[in-house]
């Protein structure tokens, strides 16, 4: 009886053995897995973040062009009360106005209220920067 609980005691301990072993395969296995999923992971986050340096540069600069832009155009206001002001009795600066305010080209405010090209062109730039959306 001794012998064959001897017996017994050796198949359980080569059982118990087997599968010891099998659960450090499955434990390497696992954490090889989880080494390539950290690794694709790292690498996703890695150029995300090359996405995001590329955007916020973008958007530093823009707003540095917005910025610019800003200024360049503040001044326009003043420069046409200027204009105007020069020939008070001449409407052509205010039709100018109402005329590009409807859509009217460079072109056609030259030809229609007798601008120079730069005056024209001023009051586009002009009723553009107060009405982005026109």
């Amino acid at each position: 009886m001794l012998e064959v609980a001897v017996i017994v005691l050796a198949v359980f301990s080569v059982l118990l053995a087997a599968a010891c072993g099998w659960l450090i395969l499955s434990q390497r296995h696992l954490a090889a897995l989880q080494a390539e999923r950290d690794a694709v992971r790292d690498q996703r986050l890695k150029e995300l973040s090359k996405r995001l340096d590329t955007y916020l540069t973008g958007s530093v600069r823009m707003g540095e062009e917005l910025y610019e832009l800003r200024r360049v155009v503040a001044p326009l206001p003043d420069k046409l009360t200027q204009i105007e002001q020069r020939d008070p009795s001449s409407l052509s600066f205010t039709q100018a106005a109402r005329l590009a305010g409807m859509g009217a080209s460079v072109d056609d405010l030259t030809q229609s209220c007798g601008l120079s090209k730069a005056e024209a062109e001023l009051v586009s730039k002009l009723h553009h920067a107060q009405h982005p959306t026109s």
